[in-house]
């Protein structure tokens, strides 16, 4: 007997099969990249190095990159539960906080749910509630670009799953303030996830503003996201982590992806975590640089708006044009469409340049 092992010719017509959906799905834009001799203040970057200590920790991790990493990342898991005063438990880490918010949207939606956010955003909610089959419903900032949390309260129905809260807010920079996240949550019901979204907590300095870690234990249905991207400045390491009651760090763990956050991430991210003072001293740097580029756009006839992060905010209808401008004169910032331009604070001769490019292109 003989086997003809040649096999006629497929005729395809089509491609596989993709979920409905997929293709509509927006996609995630970052701010515009460069290696040139440019400043680049578009993605919320740290413009710092590592943090003492990081870097010798994440090449001793290195010499181990044939074994798997810790698929719990225990070692960074106790140190952060230490420091905020929860159990290992209710700590989970992920590859960047927008993971774990992926994943939580995976964890509490399905077709027919919905996802609440404020708008304007952060840019990944509208694409998480879409991939995990869910209709994303935006609430209009109010008018001081900050959540309209009245407005988003009563925007809640029975198929609300998952409410996200970004404070300090990316792009405007406004904070959340304790107390009326308080009577929000209150009046949120107990079976909907309110994730608070921290990225940018540490370049807090109004005392009104809410602390998430304060409340996990108060509300069993939040969870609160940080990262080591932003002040830490390990955003090419992709580690962040959630801070949540116990069923929900369970959801998380279940729907993560095994071994997501390598062995020399998790080294470098336990390594900056200890580097307090450093740390904050890096971060008052940072502030004050906030400060002074925001009173240098008011002294140029500009208006930035009020912000707690590591940017400042143009309410501008003609960003793009800013934008584009800017990037000609060698200064990388973000515009969003006709409602404003985000600047990332930069090292001290970077927030120079753009200071002296901005005065000439927004008039």
């Amino acid at each position: 007997m003989t086997v003809d092992h040649e096999l006629p010719p497929l005729t395809r017509t089509r491609g596989p099969r993709l979920r409905a959906g997929i293709a509509a799905l927006p996609r995630y834009r970052p701010g515009a990249r460069s290696t040139g001799p440019v400043a680049r203040l578009a993605s919320n970057e740290n413009p710092f190095p590592p943090l003492p200590g990081v870097l010798d920790a994440a090449r001793e991790a290195a010499t181990d990159l044939n074994r798997y990493p810790d698929p719990a990342g225990t070692a960074l898991v106790t140190a952060l539960a230490g420091r905020y005063g929860v159990t290992p438990g209710q700590v989970v880490v992920g590859t960047g906080s927008s993971a774990l918010l992926q994943q939580l949207a995976l964890a509490t939606c399905g077709p027919g749910d919905e996802v609440l956010f404020a708008w304007r955003s952060f840019e990944s909610y509208p694409i998480v509630a879409g991939v995990a089959g869910a209709r994303a419903v935006p609430v209009p900032l109010d008018a001081a670009d900050r959540h309209d949390l009245p407005a988003m309260a009563r925007a809640v129905t029975d198929r609300t799953r998952l409410v996200l809260l970004c404070s300090p807010n990316n792009p405007t920079g406004t904070a959340i303030g304790a107390a009326e996240l308080a009577a929000f949550l209150d009046r949120v019901p107990a079976d909907v996830l309110v994730v608070l979204d921290e990225a940018y907590a540490e370049f807090v300095r109004d005392p009104a503003a809410a602390r998430g870690p304060d409340l996990v234990g108060r509300y069993p249905n939040l969870a609160v996201l940080r990262t080591f991207s932003k002040a830490h400045g390990l955003a090419g390491l992709r580690v962040g982590y959630a801070l949540a009651a116990d069923p929900v760090a369970d959801a998380l763990r279940a729907t993560g992806v095994p071994f997501g956050v390598n062995t020399v991430a998790q080294a470098a991210a336990l390594a900056s975590l200890a580097a307090t003072e450093p740390l904050a001293r890096r971060v008052e740097a940072i502030v004050a640089e906030r400060g002074r580029v925001a009173a240098g756009l008011r002294a140029r006839g500009l208006a930035p708006g009020h912000s707690e992060a590591n940017f400042v905010w143009l309410r501008r209808p003609d960003a793009l044009e800013i934008g584009a401008a800017c990037a000609r004169q060698g200064v990388l910032v973000r515009a969003y469409g006709s409602d404003g331009v985000r600047i990332t604070i930069g090292t001290p001769a970077e927030n120079d340049r753009l200071l002296a490019v901005i005065a000439a292109v927004a008039r």
